[in-house]
Order: structure tokens, then sequence, then C-alpha cells
């Protein structure tokens, strides 16, 4: 054994820095969570009260970064106020005794609740109403049943023990409640379960004949093979396949009580006097700063006992000055992109440039790594559509006359290629390739496949329409 002594440099981040990236990478929504997560247990930050929202967006900066000076403190709200007000809101009842607008909105039903409502109002023993509710409970967002009925039976605890037997009857009851096609342990079975929504008794037959035999077929939607396999016209074939289309493969999706995850824009482009300027969404900034009054207080009055004091009013600096360097960040990056992205805020997605993250970390001054964590779910509202910053980047293609054109511009002309197509023959990757190889555009095939696929379009065989 022997001592030695090494000379290593390594880079560590301080605890200012590390929270400062913390901040930077977060979406809007994680960040607005944790400034409010920080308001209620920082006696050093409050909320800033009575900003007119049609202000300027340095006003809502400034007032977002700056202390409060200690000469004009603001009083707090009155818990009465607040109650007042909370009594006063849209609950109450109407002057003429009536039910409110806002009381009168259906509540939102989730499946679960759906299929218990209606196994309540059915005449079953208890013991029947346990084993259908357990079936019911079981049952996914999809409407589908994904564990089998021998995993359930071994879950429920009663005397005598349950037989499968009992455990089929009561998912036969469950299959029969609304929405039809729920409880199905397949897509075959959702199909077949919604068979009576097809009136006619032969074209209810022969879509039978489709799922149970030939669901592939109807998958890859070959009306004609199903005619000639079903000894039946075209016609016919195309008319029963419409009515199994117009199924539901997803059943409890109707059902689905989960609130859609609405973006909120980080970011703000338009066009002002030919030239596309960049504006931070007001929307986005937390109305938070210091509490100058309880900062001097404590300054004044500093004792060694007051450690965690101490701890919290560096931490409501560090996020002032962090929650500025965020915004002022966001902002530098999104107008270094729109500067470089024009053409696409003008002339659409075939007009995007190539771009990647060292061209814009050196036009702003900061580390490739930062432009990474700041493009990462932020968003940038343009006239078109809202787009995430990382979205207009993207790496160079170089055509065969030597100009680069980026891999966004080539999904758009694939999709302006599939778009002009003809239905009865649609186009497959490779001949999309040769297309694109035809416009000086030399892009392998593999590469095509993969755009397609994030376009969200089809295979050629799920896009052909038969006549």
């Amino acid at each position: 054994m022997e001592l030695r002594h090494e000379h290593r440099q390594s880079q560590t981040l301080s605890p200012r820095l590390q929270h400062a990236v913390r901040l930077l990478q977060m979406s809007s929504l994680d960040f607005s969570t944790m400034v409010t997560d920080m308001l209620g247990r920082n006696p050093f930050l409050e909320v800033t009260e009575g900003q007119d929202d049609g202000g300027s967006l340095e006003s809502e900066m400034a007032v977002a970064a700056q202390p409060v000076m200690a000469d004009s403190p603001e009083p707090l709200p009155d818990d009465r106020e607040i109650w007042r007000a909370e009594s006063s809101g849209s609950l109450r009842r109407a002057e003429d005794g009536e039910l409110s607008a806002l009381e009168m909105t259906a509540a939102q039903t989730s499946l679960r609740e759906h299929l218990r409502s209606q196994l309540n109002v059915l005449r079953l023993s208890s013991r029947d109403l346990l084993l259908a509710s357990v079936i019911a409970e079981s049952v996914d967002d999809d409407g589908y049943l994904r564990s089998s009925l021998e995993e359930l039976a071994a879950v429920v605890q009663m005397h005598p023990p349950v037989e499968i037997g009992e455990m089929q009857i009561a998912l036969k009851r469950v299959q029969a409640l609304d929405p039809l096609g729920v409880g199905a342990r397949n897509v075959a079975e959702c199909l077949l379960l919604q068979l009576p929504k097809i009136d006619c008794m032969r074209s209810r037959s022969l879509a039978e004949r489709i799922i149970t035999q030939h669901l592939n077929l109807l998958a890859s939607r070959d009306i004609p093979g199903l005619a000639q396999l079903l000894d039946i016209t075209v016609a016919e074939a195309e008319t029963v396949c419409l009515k199994l289309r117009r199924f539901d493969p997803r059943p409890g999706w109707r059902y689905e009580t989960s609130q859609a995850a609405y973006i909120v824009p980080d970011v703000l482009t338009t066009k002002v006097r030919g030239q596309w300027r960049v504006q931070l969404n007001p929307a986005v900034i937390p109305k938070v700063r210091m509490n100058q009054v309880y900062a001097e207080l404590f300054q004044r009055h500093r004792n060694q006992g007051h450690a965690e004091m101490a701890n919290h009013l560096q931490e409501a600096r560090w996020t002032m000055r962090n929650i500025e360097q965020r915004f002022s960040t966001i902002l530098d990056v999104a107008d270094a992109i729109v500067k470089r992205q024009r053409h696409f805020l003008e002339f659409g997605a075939m007009a995007m440039k190539p771009l990647g993250l060292k061209e814009i970390a050196d036009e702003v001054g900061i580390h490739e790594s930062t432009v990474s964590r700041v493009t990462n779910n932020k968003f940038l509202a343009t006239p078109t559509g809202v787009y995430e910053l990382k979205y207009f980047f993207s790496r160079a293609i170089v055509s065969s006359n030597g100009s680069a054109c980026s891999g966004t511009a080539i999904r758009g002309l694939i999709k302006d290629i599939i778009e002009a197509e003809k239905p009865e023959t649609p186009l497959s990757d490779a001949e999309i390739t040769r297309q694109l190889a035809r416009q000086g555009l030399v892009v392998a095939r593999r590469t095509v496949t993969k755009y397609r696929q994030m376009l969200r379009i089809e295979a050629v065989d799920r896009r052909r329409q038969h006549s």
C-alpha cells in the first residue's frame, strides 16, 4: 500500500447554479407549480398584486424581478374579504331562487362509474353484484379487460369459493352494459359485441365472418380479397366494411375524464412593419417579488439563532435572480431562432433551414447544453401555430446541387407528395424516395419511412382505397 497525491481538475456546480439549471429546464407548468410552492413556504416572497394586464412586457419583467421598496409596502389582504369574495361567487343561487348555469353543468362520469351505475339497478344478488363489480373495476380506460378471469377469481375472497363459471356469467353481464364492446378481451371480441348495431341480418352475418375469419383483410382494407373469400360483390363487401369501421375499437375513450393538456406558449412572435418581433408571454411570467420589509426586519434583528430564516432569505434572492435569468435566456434564444427561421414563419415547413444548437449558442453567448435546456418544453406561438422551440432544429441534408435542406422541410415535402397521390394507387416509401431524388434530394428509404411515421401517415397498404 502506498499514498500518492494526484491533481485533477473537475467542474462542480454551486448550489446557486444548480438551482438556476433546474429552473431553466422546467416547463412553464412545472415552473409555475414550483413558484407557487415556494410562495407558500418562503416568507420573503410574495405575490405582486394589482398589475395591469395590458401593460408592456418590460413592465411585467420589472415587476417580477425588482423588490418592493421598504417605504411602500402593500397591505396584506384581509381574510374576511377573501371569504366574502368566495361566498359571492358563481355557485350561489340566483336572486329568483333558480340554480346558476354552473350548477347545472353536467358532471363528468368515468367509465367505471358509468358501469357501476348500471349494475346497481340490476336485480342481482349481493354475490353476483360483487363479481360483476370486480370485473367492471378491472376494465381499463380503453374499455378492455386485460386480466384473466382466473386472476380475478383468486382476488375475491368469498365462501363458497368463486368458480370460473360464475366469473364467466359476471363477464357476460358486464359485456351487456353500455357502451357496447366494454369488457372485451381483444379487438375481435370488442367488435363482435357491437354487432347489434347492424340491423340487417345478412350484413350482420357477413360482418361476423369478417371479424372472426378475415380481420387482417379488414385492417388492410383489402375489399376485393374479402369479396372473393365471402363470395359476394365488391360493393356489398365495401358496405359491410363501412359499417364495421363505424364500430368503436376503444369504447372506454368516450368516458375518459382526464383533462386536455393545453399548451401555454412561453414566447410570442408577430410581424411588425416587415420584421418578426418576439416577446415573452406575460401569462407565464410569475408575479412574484421580494418582500423587502421582511428582509430588512430580519437583517436588522439577525442573529445566529435564525439559520432557517437566513436560508429562506438566500433562497428568495436566488429565486428572483434566476427567474429573471430564465426569461431573459428564453427570450434571447427564441429571438435568435426566429431570425434564422423567418422564412419558415412566412412560407411554411418547406422553408425551414437547417439549424444546430451550436449556432444559437454562439449567437447568444451560452453553452450548447443551455440551449438544449431552454428549447425543451418551451413553446413559441406563431401566426400559423404553436411549436416547441426544439422543433426549429434539424440537421442539414445536402441536395445534389450542393444546397442544404432541413429534415423538417423534407417532412413537409413528403407530406405534400402523399397528399397529392391517387387513393387507388398510393406511393410506397421507395417511390417517394425516387421522387425526392428526381428533385435533387438524396434521402435513404428508411429515412423516408421514419419521416412518414413521424407525420403519423399510414403505410401504403393502409392508404390504398379500392374502387
